[in-house]
């Protein structure tokens, strides 16, 4: 059975619950690992959330998979773990993918700018001093 983009997106909405940015903060000051799956330029065009992995889309399912030898030792599966992106499309599939490898508790922020405008606490980009 085929799928497209547009089934993809909702089941990942349905299985991947949408927090704001003060839910987030709650959550992660519950101890919630946040995960940017932004491309690099990206995220070092505009930074990212303080604190957040930086896991790019690609790479999600092998730094989560504890039986890699690319997994990220922050990503547990009975840890909550929120995830963004830049319009909220990949963080909802990042989510589903993550509740499909038996993470527990997942939640999608969405977009980063929403994150920027709500006040949310961000680390800069570097400076290249070009």
């Amino acid at each position: 059975m085929t799928t497209n983009v547009k089934q993809m997106m909702e089941a990942a909405n349905a299985a991947v619950p949408r927090v704001t940015p003060d839910q987030a903060r709650e959550l992660m000051g519950k101890g919630a690992v946040v995960v940017d799956v932004r491309d690099a330029p990206e995220v070092e065009n505009s930074g990212k959330v303080e604190g957040s992995l930086h896991i790019s889309r690609g790479m999600l399912e092998f730094r989560a998979d504890p039986d890699t030898p690319f997994h990220d030792n922050r990503l547990a599966k009975d840890r909550p773990v929120i995830v963004y992106c830049a319009s909220g499309g990949r963080s909802a599939l990042a989510g589903k993918v993550l509740k499909d490898m038996g993470y527990a508790e997942v939640y999608n922020l969405g977009a980063f700018k929403d994150w920027a405008e709500a006040g949310g606490a961000i680390e800069k980009p570097i400076d290249r001093g070009m």
